[in-house]
């Protein structure tokens, strides 16, 4: 490499970092302004720089445009940035211990268990489909899923192989599916409740969902990106990993731990929503390449600022009513995983 090469290179990186801001930073001021207020990008951005520590600027919003900013607009939006960059992050570590650019989040139970538990406990509660317990329920889910997934995949390749993992979490899934739906059809009264909830959404009322779940998104991450480098090394195929020394099994294991985790918080508080995971990785290889020291923090910005402008769709399409966030990732993720699929004959 040519020390101009070398030059060249962080300046390169740097450009995507600063386009993957620039892009999320917008979506953040969209999402603040849309909605049946009529509040500019300018006074968003003044209304948002003031929430900083030591900032003090001054706004031409009254209280009440303050209070809908601050309380129910940037609380709502926010929480879509970390969920969107948990799911999208989890994705890509997905993909990269399995290989497969079509593994999610999902993969390994984490949906069908976290959708057992919300609905056991919306169940419980009859028709109180704000239960509190609701996100717990779903976060215990998730992790029991996980834990079931690869208690099998052990008993079957030794937690080695992509192909038992894979294959024990398709079982699980279809397992714990199976009695969410016995458990449905016996509590016909609460099946709007439950769809509802499965079906995706990131109504809140305040900051209480956000400071709920950032603790566990920053354990994932942190074990997610600490692992990026043995990610790229995991792309020439496990014996080639272990000859250069990396423990596979080991490695693995973490990730999975990790990307769970960050995966199950997501699902906690806004249910489930499909195809970010895949969408956003994705894209990003195809646009910044494949090593997942640019991956893994690209798809954090990027997909906390897809899920953000999939948010101001559902909003808007029907406005005064809501379509399911779920809804409108499926029909966007959707055509993407064809895509994806006919285009994924070379290895990771």
């Amino acid at each position: 490499m040519t020390p101009h090469a070398e030059l060249a290179a962080p300046s390169v990186g740097w450009r995507w970092w600063l386009g993957a801001s620039t892009i999320l930073i917008a979506a953040i001021l969209i999402g603040a302004v849309v909605g049946p207020a009529d509040i500019g990008i300018a006074d968003a951005a003044k209304a948002l720089l003031s929430m900083l520590p030591g900032v003090d600027i001054a706004s031409d919003l009254s209280e009440l445009e303050l209070g809908i900013l601050q309380v129910v607009r940037f609380p709502r939006v926010f929480l879509a940035v970390l969920v969107g960059a948990a799911l999208s992050v989890s994705g890509a570590a997905y993909q990269g211990v399995f290989r497969n650019p079509l593994a999610d989040p999902y993969l390994l139970g984490v949906a069908a268990g976290a959708g057992l538990g919300a609905t056991l406990a919306i169940v419980s509660a009859g028709a109180e489909s704000t239960l509190p317990i609701i996100p717990a329920a779903a976060f215990v889910g998730a992790i029991v899923g996980v834990v079931l997934a690869y208690g099998l995949g052990r008993t079957v390749g030794g937690a080695r192989t992509v192909t038992s993992l894979i294959l024990a979490g398709v079982a699980v899934a279809a397992f714990l599916t199976a009695i969410q739906t016995f458990v449905q059809q016996r509590n016909a009264e609460t099946l709007r409740e439950v769809y509802d909830w499965i079906l995706g959404r990131l109504a809140t009322t305040g900051w209480d969902d956000f400071r709920l779940i950032l603790p566990y998104m920053a354990v994932s991450a942190l074990g997610i990106f600490v692992h990026r480098r043995a990610l790229d090394v995991m792309a020439v195929g496990d014996a080639e990993a272990s000859s250069l020394g990396l423990e596979v099994g080991r490695t693995r294991l973490i990730v999975v731990g990790a990307a769970t985790l960050g995966a199950a918080a997501a699902v906690a508080v806004a249910g489930l929503i499909g195809f970010v995971g895949i969408i956003v990785p994705h894209a990003v290889r195809l646009v910044a390449g494949s090593s997942y020291r640019r991956v893994l923090p690209l798809s954090a910005l990027l997909g906390g600022a897809f899920l953000v402008l999939a948010d101001i769709v559902a909003r808007s399409v029907l406005a005064p009513a809501e379509v399911p966030i779920g809804v409108v990732t499926a029909f966007l993720g959707a055509p993407f995983f064809v895509l994806v699929l006919r285009t994924s004959r070379r290895v990771m």
